[in-house]
């Protein structure tokens, strides 16, 4: 097989050699011939030496995402082994999950490429032109390893086009069924894999959702941006006296409402439909003289990310200050505050200075009584920092 060399320029070789797999178009010194994009090329630094095979796109800013640190041809036994690795892992560390994230791109050293098991149906994302041209070979394998009644393509996510690729909705192997009964943790959700956000469900949260158990029982909770109801029918299940969940879609508080009734829940949770900010800011604000009475146990701050860039981090700090400043006042002493961010770009660090901030101006004092990642179907790869994104805490209202 011959290959095209992609030879990176002095100093630009160290991130590449110590893990990370992308090669920015702007690292490149010369080709030793043009490459096609979405072909596989070998890298090498500019002293020759063989940094690893990946494959290549011109019209991205990562013009190589590497596979691999060898030579390796990129063909059925490769995905096999890859996608093999993958499940084998799901299987060692979410042994009873029959819902999960199978691949989950630079996590599994396939970049590029996201595939996500909802019981017996899969959904498949292609996000690197490389990926896209082989996604019918990857259905195929994927068909050999796990015999899904379904096979859906949800690439209608807005990075594609940083490929030069095209949004796609589609269904690859088998007939896309309505909806599909997600089971978690012995819960059942109802998941739009066709139309529904992102591919479905949030899987990154799966073991989180018990880990509150313990915060639960017998508890007033508040779940914020409850979305299809994962945190709130959780903690009713483990004993909560009463739930409410707020959330700004329609839809999410209908199928949360509907997932209640299914699992029985329906008599310890309700439900608004309204701007989390805004109802937080109602029922904090008070009059000069006034204090804002507590009413809950346990409040769960789960929001989207407020970060699409390293630019935006500033005003994503006011809007995790902001709800963090108001959650807290609406906590009782001996409460508990469980709060998550999934940027990227706000580490742990950064997201529990914030907290600590608006602790400070609510005049609580906290302790942190546990800390949160994602879900092992998401690994973490510490040299790729991309892969971690997910963390969170807990933290006691002492006074």
């Amino acid at each position: 097989m011959s290959l095209a060399t992609v030879l990176l320029k002095p100093g630009e070789a160290d991130r590449v050699a110590a893990g990370h797999p992308w090669v920015y178009s702007n690292s490149i010194l010369r080709f030793s011939a043009p490459p096609t994009d979405g072909d596989v090329v070998q890298v090498k630094d500019h002293r020759q030496r063989l940094l690893g095979t990946g494959f290549y796109n011109s019209r991205s800013k990562i013009a190589v995402r590497i596979l691999d640190r060898e030579r390796v041809d990129v063909d059925r036994a490769f995905f096999r082994e890859r996608l093999t690795a993958a499940l084998a892992h799901r299987r060692r560390w979410l042994p009873k999950a029959t819902s999960f994230r199978l691949i989950n791109s630079e996590s599994d050293f396939l970049s590029g490429l996201i595939v996500d098991k909802y019981e017996d149906v899969l959904v498949l994302q292609t996000s690197s032109l490389g990926m896209d041209k082989r996604k019918h070979l990857i259905a195929e394998v994927l068909q050999e390893l796990l015999r899904p009644k379904a096979i859906l393509e949800r690439n209608d996510m807005s990075s594609r086009k940083f490929e030069g690729l095209a949004p796609v909705n589609d269904v690859l192997v088998g007939e896309a069924p309505a909806s599909v009964a997600v089971n978690l943790n012995g819960l059942k959700f109802d998941a739009d894999l066709a139309e529904g956000h992102k591919t479905g469900l949030y899987l990154d949260q799966q073991v989180n959702y018990e880990a509150l158990a313990p915060f639960s029982k017998g508890a007033e909770v508040l779940d914020c941006f409850s979305f299809l109801g994962g945190f709130a029918l959780h903690t009713a299940r483990a004993g909560a006296k009463h739930v409410l969940a707020l959330d700004q879609s329609a839809d999410a508080i209908a199928a949360a409402a509907r997932n209640a009734a299914t699992n029985g829940l329906a008599d310890k949770l309700s439900f608004e439909n309204v701007n989390v900010f805004d109802w937080l800011k109602a029922h904090t604000s008070v009059k000069p003289g006034e204090r804002v009475t507590p009413r809950f146990d346990l409040i769960i701050l789960d929001p989207p990310s407020f970060t699409r860039n390293r630019a935006s981090v500033p005003d994503a700090m006011r809007g995790y200050k902001e709800i963090h400043l108001r959650a807290l006042k609406l906590l009782r002493p001996g409460g508990v505050l469980a709060t998550y961010c999934c940027s990227h770009h706000v580490d742990a660090v950064l997201f529990e200075s914030v907290i600590l901030d608006a602790a400070f101006d609510a005049h609580r004092t906290l302790r942190r009584v546990a800390q949160y990642t994602q879900s092992p179907d998401h690994p973490i790869i510490p040299s790729i920092p991309e892969t971690e994104y997910l963390k969170g805490f807990a933290y006691e209202v002492v006074r």
